[in-house]
């Protein structure tokens, strides 16, 4: 199976996924509604929304150039990331079954994609742009210091140095390793985007509970599972997964103050000062 025939299979699978989550928590006459908001929303948040797909873009562009530049300046803390948990990722792997390998892997490809993107979808059809802001620009955050540490921090995952600990993703699904090798270096495990962003959606889902009350229990439990399963195929230690989960309380947190008229400081208030003084010098 070639990695098209993958990243095809994967659409729509999140397709049907986010088109049976907008049914179940946006439900027929939000959607209906929130067409009218649709457009106003996307307007509004557009300058964050083509920030990230840039970012994305220029992130996989120059993804090689990030791993060169690291091994001159970066850190290997693969080594302290062993002294402070061994062989917890082995104990872990130790309970497999084949059905929970299942349900991990699953989670770690399919649950976590639907669950960056089904935010997207459900907050663009609400009435108010700023969750969609926050999300877009919490996304923006996260890959932005996750990058940056992925310069500094040189890590390896626990399957590229433990013998024990299996690669159960390739071993369960070996075609997914055409994906992960295209986005993902070895070396890019500390801290686990994964845990980051999944922390993220579950502090925006709770902040805005009022909005989707029913998203807010699956997101909290899908981003649990989503921070273990990184452990589980060995893929993360759990280092890097304590360590992700602050992130993604520090760029929901700033994403919120950003997008937070009222917090957006001096240069915001400056310029609010000048619009008034030319107003009153006009009339």
């Amino acid at each position: 199976m070639a990695l098209f025939d993958i990243a095809v299979q994967i659409l729509v699978v999140i397709a049907v996924a986010n088109c049976v989550a907008t049914l179940v928590f946006v439900g027929p006459d939000r959607i209906r509604a929130g067409r009218r908001y649709l457009r106003d929303n996307v307007v509004a948040t557009w300058p964050s929304l083509v920030a990230l797909v840039l970012f994305l873009v220029a992130n996989s562009i120059i993804r090689d150039a990030g791993v060169d530049l690291s091994w001159l300046i970066g850190l290997n803390i693969t080594g302290y990331i062993y002294a402070i948990e061994g062989q917890f990722v082995d104990f872990l792997q130790s309970m497999a079954t084949p059905p929970v390998t299942a349900y991990f892997s699953a989670i770690y490809i399919y649950g976590y994609i639907f669950l960056l993107t089904f935010p997207v979808i459900a907050y663009a059809l609400h009435d108010d742009s700023r969750p969609l802001r926050i999300v877009v620009l919490t996304y923006i955050l996260n890959y932005g210091i996750g990058l940056v540490c992925y310069v500094v921090f040189i890590a390896y995952g626990p399957r590229n140095l433990l013998p024990a600990v299996e690669s159960i993703l390739y071993t369960n699904w070996p075609q997914s390793q055409l994906l992960t090798s295209t986005i993902n270096s070895n070396t890019n495990a500390f801290p686990s985007l994964h845990a980051s962003l999944s922390a993220s959606v579950v502090l925006i889902a709770y902040r805005f509970r009022a909005v989707y009350p029913r998203w807010t229990p699956i997101a909290t439990f899908l981003a649990i599972s989503v921070a273990v399963s990184t452990m589980y195929l060995g893929i993360h230690w759990a280092t890097d997964v304590l360590f992700g989960v602050p992130l993604g309380v520090f760029a929901a947190v700033g994403a919120v103050r950003i997008a937070t008229p009222e917090r957006q400081g001096w240069f915001w208030r400056l310029r609010s000062r000048f619009s008034e003084t030319g107003y009153r010098r006009n009339h």
